[in-house]
C-alpha cells in the first residue's frame, strides 16, 4: 500500500537505543508532537552484509539530518536482544558499534505488516480464517520514508536486497521538500539547495525549460 499524500501509520512498536535500553515508540507522534521530519529506514536483518554499511552511512550524516530538524530511525523485524548484540559488535567487525539513533524492533511484523514491506518467500491464505500464514524468516525490504512535521508521507522507496541507499539523495529530498514548505515553489528534475525551483505554473515551467533544458 502506497502511504505517500498520507499520514503514516499510527502504531506503537519497540525499539532499542545505543544504551541497550527498550521502549516504545510511534513514528506519527515523533514527527507531530515534536514538530520535526523523520528519515524511517527499514533494513533487512541484523548481523548481514549491505546492512552494516547503510545503518553507520546514516550516523556519519546525522549531524546533517539535524541541522534540517530531522530524526533519523532505524528499523527491521530482528528483537531488540538481537540489535543490543549488534550495537555491542565494533564496526571492524561487521558491528553497528557506534549507532546513536533508534532501531525499531518490528518482531510481531505489525508495522512492515501494514507497510506491505515484508518480503513474503513462502505462505499460504487460510480463506476460512483469513489468516496468512507464513513460513520461514520473512523480513523486509530495504523500505524508506520521509514524514513531515504533520505525519504525512512525503517520500517513499523501496531498495531490493543487493541495493544499497545513498544517503544523500534523502537530505536531498528534505532540502527540497522544506524548500517547498517555505517557498511555496515546486522543485524540478535534479534540484539542490541553492538552485533555481519554479512557480507552479505553465509560465514558470516554460521560462524554466527555455534556460535549462
Amino acid at each position: 500500500m502506497a502511504y505517500t499524500g498520507k499520514k503514516f501509520p499510527n502504531i506503537t512498536v519497540n525499539a532499542m537505543n545505543e544504551m541497550g535500553d527498550t521502549f516504545k515508540i510511534n513514528v506519527l507522534e515523533e514527527a507531530q508532537k515534536k514538530n520535526k521530519k523523520v528519515l524511517l529506514f527499514w533494513y533487512p536483518k541484523d548481523f548481514t552484509f549491505v546492512c552494516p554499511t547503510e545503518l553507520h552511512a546514516f550516523q556519519a550524516a546525522l549531524p546533517e539530518f539535524e541541522k534540517r530538524n530531522t530524526i533519523v530511525i532505524g528499523a527491521s523485524c530482528d528483537s531488540a536482544e538481537v540489535h543490543f548484540a549488534w550495537l555491542s559488535t565494533p564496526k571492524d567487525n561487521g558491528g553497528i558499534e557506534g549507532i546513536t539513533y533508534p532501531i525499531i524492533a518490528d518482531t510481531n511484523r505489525n508495522l512492515s505488516n501494514v507497510l506491505d514491506i515484508l518480503d513474503i518467500t513462502n505462505h499460504t491464505f487460510d480463506e476460512a480464517t483469513d489468516i496468512l500464514q507464513v513460513e520461514g524468516d520473512n523480513v523486509t525490504y530495504r523500505a524508506t520514508y520521509i514524514i513531515d512535521e504533520e505525519g504525512t508521507v512525503v517520500h517513499e522507496s523501496i531498495n531490493h536486497m543487493p541495493l544499497g541507499r545513498n544517503v544523500n539523495e534523502f537530505l536531498r529530498l528534505i532540502d527540497a521538500y522544506t524548500h517547498v514548505q517555505e517557498k511555496g515553489e515546486v522543485c524540478p528534475a535534479n534540484w539542490e539547495e541553492g538552485k533555481e525551483a519554479m512557480k507552479p505554473n505553465s509560465k514558470d515551467t516554460a521560462s524554466y525549460l527555455a534556460t535549462h533544458a
